[in-house]
């Protein structure tokens, strides 16, 4: 019986985990908002000792934060140290596709195609959590075509930690992604096709500082307005 239990409470664990992950990194809860326990207990329909354990599980991703009252609230994004990330985020994009092309497959290339194909149907859908979720899934792919499991891990970690910040991109261009950025992909696709490792480290440099620019400039317009982003 109390393997059951343990079995019970490990799902009911893994649900409002994936489902507080999914709302917090999709801005469906902003930087900053409550998390109610009770109101997600209601909601769920379950105890709040599972939300509990979930809750030191985003802690622990740095997603939430339990303040000195014992209330948890949705971490802030910490915009004044972001170049640290955007640097980790532009070697990763380098390395894993520099070595995408020297180790890549034909089933890699398959499967890398088949999220591209995904990603462009949710550009023209102006899907913004799709284009989150099959941009991640292209880059990972990518990743896993070079073969390094190391690289992989971090990379994917970095996506993951980045799809708030790429919500914030998306929504620079209400949503309305230009066409050139689809077709990016498409040419990071030729070069790890072709085998060319100069040129998917030129492109994938291109991509990644094309995204930074873009953020930061956002970032400094809305700071000048004096806009409500969290710091």
């Amino acid at each position: 019986m109390t393997d059951v239990t343990e079995r019970k409470r490990g799902d009911g664990v893994r649900l409002v985990h994936s489902i507080l992950r999914d709302d917090i990194l999709n801005l469906v809860l902003p930087p900053g908002s409550p998390i109610d326990e009770i109101q997600l207990a209601e909601r769920l329909s379950m105890s709040r000792t599972p939300i509990r354990e979930a809750l030191v599980r985003l802690a622990a991703e740095g997603l939430v934060t339990t303040l000195p009252n014992r209330s948890t609230i949705v971490s802030n994004i910490d915009f004044l140290n972001m170049h640290t990330f955007f640097d980790a985020l532009t070697l990763m994009y380098r390395v894993t596709t520099r070595l995408a092309a020297e180790y890549r497959t034909e089933a890699d290339l398959e499967v890398i195609r088949d999220h591209q194909v995904a990603f462009a149907a949710a550009v023209e859908a102006q899907d913004a959590r799709a284009m989150i979720a099959t941009n991640r899934d292209f880059h990972a792919a990518i990743a896993d075509a070079g073969r390094n499991p190391y690289y992989s891990g971090l990379f994917c970690r970095l996506l993951d930690e980045g799809r708030r910040i790429l919500r914030i991109y998306y929504s620079s261009y209400g949503d309305r992604l230009p066409r050139r950025y689809v077709d990016q992909h498409d040419e990071i696709i030729s070069v790890i096709e072709a085998g060319d490792i100069a040129g998917a480290d030129r492109v994938a440099t291109e991509h990644a500082d094309q995204i930074v620019k873009q953020i930061q400039s956002l970032i400094a317009r809305d700071r000048r307005h004096s806009l409500e982003l969290q710091i």
